[in-house]
C-alpha cells in the first residue's frame, strides 16, 4: 500500500474518538479497542501495510500511524478512567455508610461469662488461697459412690425415682444413676488419696425437681478435709472466711443449727447474717435476718470406712451448697430457670467480661 492510497487519518480519528467518547460501559470501551488496535483493528491494518511502503513513504506514513495508535490509545485510557470514577460514584451513593454510628464492640468485648462460669472460678480462687485443689468426677455414677459409700441406708427417700433420675438397668440387675450431688467425687478422692486431703469438687447434679428456685439439672460445689487432727473450729473458720470473700463483706455472723445428713455426724445447717429490709434485695454481714445457704458436718465413720479410711486414726469433715443458689443470692437473679434459657439478653446483663478473671487481690467480681 502506497502513501496515497491510505485512508483519510483525520476523519478515521474523529470517528474512533467519538465512539470512544460514546462508549457507556467498559465493555462498549473494549469493543472499540479491539475495532482499532486488535489483530485485524484498522489502525493495526495499517500499521501492518508500512511494511509494503518504500523507505520514504514510510518516514512520511509510519509518525503519522503511529501518531493516530498513540492518541487512540490515550483516549481509550482516559475513558476508561472516566467509566471507572463513575462506576465508583454510583457503588458510593448505593453503599453509603453513616459515620455517625458508633463502632461495633469487638467479639472479646461483646461476649460474656455465664454467671456459673464466674462463680466456680470465684470458689476456685477463694479455696485455693486456703490451700485447696479441685477435684472432678462423672455426672453418670453407680450405686456404690452415690449412695452406698455414703452410708444411704435402704429405702432413703433419696434412692427413690421421684428423687432421682435412673438409667436403664443393666444385665446383672444395676442401675446407674444421673448423680444427685458431688459427694461421690469426695468418695473417689479419698479411695485414691492418702490423706491429708484438701478438695472442693463443683460441677453439675441431677434431681427430679423443677419450679422457680430448683432445676432438674444445678450445680453443687462439695468441701473435703481429712486429716488427724480437723475438727469443727476449722470448718468454722473455713466457712466464715470464705462467706467474707465471696460476699465481700468485711465481717459476717454465722449460726449453725443440728441438722442430720447420712454422710455426717453432727450434722449442720449453716445460716449467715443479712439485711432483707429493702424489697428485693439482700446485704451480707449486717441487719438482724438469717439465711440458710449451707450444710456440713463432721465426716460419718462409716463413710470412712467405705472409703478405706481409719475412723480412729483420721477424721475430717465437708460441707455442700448450690452454685446457682449463691449467685442469685450474690447477684440479685430472682428466677433460677433463666439460668439455663441460653437468652442472650439476660446473659449480657448478668454475664461478665471474658477478660475480668476473678482474684483476692483484684477483687472477685471486679
Amino acid at each position: 500500500m502506497s502513501v496515497a492510497a491510505l485512508p483519510d487519518l483525520d476523519a478515521l480519528e474523529r470517528e474512533l474518538t467519538a465512539g470512544i467518547a460514546a462508549a457507556a460501559d467498559e465493555a462498549a470501551l473494549e469493543a472499540i479497542r479491539v475495532s482499532a488496535l486488535g489483530k485485524k483493528g484498522s489502525v493495526s491494518e495499517l500499521l501492518k501495510s508500512l511494511g509494503g511502503m518504500s523507505p520514504e513513504e514510510r518516514k512520511t506514513a509510519g509518525p503519522a500511524i503511529n501518531g493516530l495508535r498513540d492518541r487512540v490509545n490515550a483516549a481509550l485510557t482516559a475513558r476508561r478512567a472516566e467509566l471507572k470514577a463513575a462506576s465508583l460514584a454510583r457503588r458510593l451513593e448505593t453503599e453509603r455508610v453513616d459515620v455517625t454510628l458508633p463502632v461495633r464492640e469487638a467479639p472479646a468485648e461483646a461476649g460474656r461469662v455465664h454467671p456459673i462460669s464466674q462463680v466456680i472460678d470465684e470458689l476456685t480462687a477463694i479455696f485455693a488461697d486456703m490451700g485447696f485443689s479441685v477435684a472432678e468426677g462423672p455426672d453418670i455414677e453407680d450405686d456404690f459412690h452415690n449412695f452406698t459409700a455414703l452410708n444411704f441406708p435402704e429405702g432413703h427417700p433419696a434412692r427413690e425415682m421421684h428423687d432421682t433420675f435412673y438409667l436403664p438397668t443393666k444385665e446383672d440387675g444395676s442401675r446407674l444413676v444421673l448423680r444427685t450431688h458431688t459427694s461421690p467425687v469426695q468418695v473417689r478422692t479419698m479411695m485414691s488419696k492418702k490423706p491429708p486431703i484438701r478438695v472442693i469438687c463443683p460441677g453439675r447434679t441431677y434431681r427430679s425437681d423443677s419450679d422457680q428456685t430448683h432445676t432438674p439439672m444445678f450445680h453443687q460445689v462439695e468441701g473435703l478435709v481429712i486429716d488427724k487432727g480437723s475438727n469443727l473450729g476449722h470448718l468454722k473458720w473455713i466457712l466464715e472466711e470464705f462467706c467474707k470473700a465471696f460476699f465481700e463483706v468485711d465481717n459476717v455472723k454465722m449460726r449453725f443449727r443440728p441438722s442430720f445428713f447420712p454422710f455426717t455426724e453432727p450434722s449442720m445447717e449453716v445460716d449467715i447474717q443479712c439485711d432483707r429490709s429493702r424489697p428485693g434485695e439482700i446485704r451480707f454481714g449486717e441487719g438482724s435476718d438469717w439465711l440458710e445457704i449451707l450444710g456440713c458436718g463432721m465426716v460419718h465413720p462409716n463413710v470412712l470406712k467405705n472409703c478405706g479410711l481409719d475412723p480412729d486414726e483420721y477424721q475430717g469433715f465437708a460441707w455442700g451448697m448450690g452454685i446457682d443458689r449463691i449467685a442469685m443470692l450474690k447477684y440479685g437473679m430472682p428466677d433460677l430457670r433463666a439460668f439455663f434459657e441460653a437468652d442472650v439478653r439476660w446473659l449480657s446483663h448478668y454475664g461478665f467480661r471474658p477478660l475480668d478473671f476473678p482474684t483476692l487481690a483484684g477483687g472477685l467480681s471486679n
